[in-house]
């Protein structure tokens, strides 16, 4: 009988080390999905910001052109 209940401890005893690595790669999962989408906002803020920084370059080219 009381090997029976080492095995039984034993076996819950493993699959709670199961459940725990599969956790930790879903948990792992999320955060690359969430670095990837942190690097696309990271993209899309870069260019907005050259772009506005084009618009101003060429509003300050055509101020210029209208004082000549």
């Amino acid at each position: 009988m009381t090997r029976f209940i080492s095995i039984i401890a034993a076996a819950a005893l493993a699959g709670c080390g199961i459940e725990t690595a599969s956790t930790a790669a879903t948990a792992a999962a999320l955060k690359k999905q969430e670095l990837e989408q942190a690097k696309k906002t990271l993209e899309q803020t870069q260019q907005k910001i050259g772009e506005a920084m084009e618009q101003v370059q060429q509003s300050q080219q055509s101020r210029e052109a209208a004082e000549k």
